[in-house]
């Protein structure tokens, strides 16, 4: 059977993306080929990363990308070759060299974990500039330990069913195929030892061999990605794009999904972003990926600075608006000297109650409107506002909530009569009828608090 000749497709593809961006096709290809490099070492560093973000072990990626270089060293001395077979077998040596010694100094050495890596790996890299520098016949291209060769990947190159491969798909395709199975076929000791070692120990999980098995992985990924897109991409992808799917999402499995996608758009985004400024491939990634980043950290859904400072301002809203209803419900308790409010002998309350209610707050106008849009407040002529039914309902709820409350702590803690107020009023907002029966059980149906008030039963919503 003849292998299927996909040139004819690659061609068309080329020339359509050249028409639209108008540009020249064969730039397109060596474009396509960048993105598909830089996607699959990003991917491959992504969904590993997001097993140290989980273990805070985020700088050991730059440490093991710092440590390898004395693995290079040797690789080359011990067969006087700079082919990838010795150099990878050494670096990958020294890459698990370095976990092993900073997870041996924070055991038996008795310092932290980040001064432990600290100074191994700032040990070894020492020790490779030393090596090196002692080796007038090696030559080692700074900007090539820095940056890589992703600008060049895209014309070193291999015919493969009619299209031109770049040849380091070859050994970071293998090494994307082994993460994703290493992660799949250990997913649940993963999960368990990278949340709680302890427990993944008392579940008959050798935790230590997890973490030594996943460290070789990510020595073997920065290994691999090392020459291709050099050390600054490879720490940028071993740490943001799973700290970025972690501020997404809570589970582990959209985590891992999220981060694959950054790194995808990221070498999408550098690619692009470096065409434009004519500057480095792999640095312009990483900065797409820390844009990423900071773009997430605004406007993420749940975790964002964005949705944080929304959530607050609600909460103060509803507090502010739930203290109107509370005051002006204990106002018409005292005007007819009774928890049971007569609501027909009532007198109203006038705006500037509400404003000392909520102490003068700037979002006592913004919580009375949203009662008013509740059907919970009404405003009747001269500036004067009234609880309607719905509004009684929430300042019963309220106040039954608070007063139960101060009998708790009455009773079960020793505090003055007079600090029991502020603790209660703080509360009172989040207690729910469930929990104010279970208080009243507690209380053993006790009708007043510890001021002599009457605690006034929960009432009914009959509008059913």
């Amino acid at each position: 059977m003849n292998a299927i000749d996909l040139s004819p497709i690659a061609e068309t593809v080329c020339t359509t993306l050249g028409r639209w961006l108008s540009a020249d096709p064969g730039d397109v290809a060596l474009g396509l080929r960048t993105i598909a490099v830089g996607s699959v070492c990003n991917v491959s560093c992504a969904v590993l990363g997001c097993y140290l973000v989980l273990r805070r072990m985020s700088l050991l990626g730059d440490a093991i990308s710092h440590a390898i270089l004395p693995g290079l060293v040797i690789g080359f001395l011990l067969t006087g070759s700079i082919s990838i077979v010795p150099m990878f077998a050494g670096a990958l040596v020294f890459g698990m060299l370095t976990a092993f010694l900073t997870q041996t100094l924070q055991t038996y050495g008795r310092v932290s974990e980040d001064a432990g890596m600290g100074v191994v790996f700032t040990s070894l890299f020492a020790l490779g500039v030393v090596l090196i520098s002692g080796i007038g016949r090696m030559h080692l291209d700074k900007d090539c330990v820095f940056e890589g060769k992703i600008d060049l990947v895209a014309i070193d190159i291999t015919e493969f069913a009619g299209l031109g491969v770049p040849l380091a798909l070859g050994s970071l395709l293998p090494v994307l195929v082994m993460a994703v199975a290493f992660i799949l076929l250990f997913w649940k000791e993963l999960k368990v030892a990278s949340f709680d070692p302890m427990l993944a120990t008392s579940m008959g999980i050798n935790a230590t061999q997890i973490h030594y098995l996943l460290m070789g992985m990510v020595a073997g990924t920065t290994v691999a990605a090392f020459e291709a897109v050099g050390s600054i991409l490879v720490v940028a992808m071993l740490i943001v794009p799973g700290a970025t799917a972690h501020l997404l999402t809570d589970r582990l499995g959209w985590m891992i999904l999220w981060s694959a996608v950054m790194g995808v758009l990221a070498a999408i985004l550098g690619y692009i972003g470096a065409a434009y400024w004519n500057t480095s491939v792999a640095g312009m990634m990483a900065v797409a990926v820390g844009g990423q980043f900071l773009v997430v950290v605004i406007f993420a859904p749940r975790h964002g600075l964005l949705s944080k400072l929304v959530g607050n301002l609600e909460l103060s809203l509803r507090i502010v608006a739930e203290d109107i209803v509370a005051a002006l419900y204990r106002l018409e308790e005292q005007r007819t000297g009774s928890s049971e409010v007569d609501r027909a002998t009532v007198d109203q309350a006038t705006w500037a109650d509400c404003r000392g209610f909520a102490d003068g707050s700037l979002l006592t106008r913004p919580a009375a409107m949203m009662l008013r849009l509740r059907g919970q407040l009404a405003f009747v002529s001269g500036g004067r506002v009234e609880l309607t039914d719905a509004g009684r309902r929430l300042g019963n709820s309220l106040v039954r909530s608070h007063r139960l409350w101060e009998t708790f702590l009455d009773r079960h803690f020793e505090l003055p009569a007079d600090h029991l107020h502020e603790p209660a009023s703080r509360i009172e907002h989040f207690i729910g009828p469930a929990l104010q029966e279970k208080l009243a059980r507690e209380l053993d149906g006790s009708a007043v608090d510890p001021h002599g008030r009457s605690i006034p039963p929960l009432e009914q919503d009959d509008t059913n």
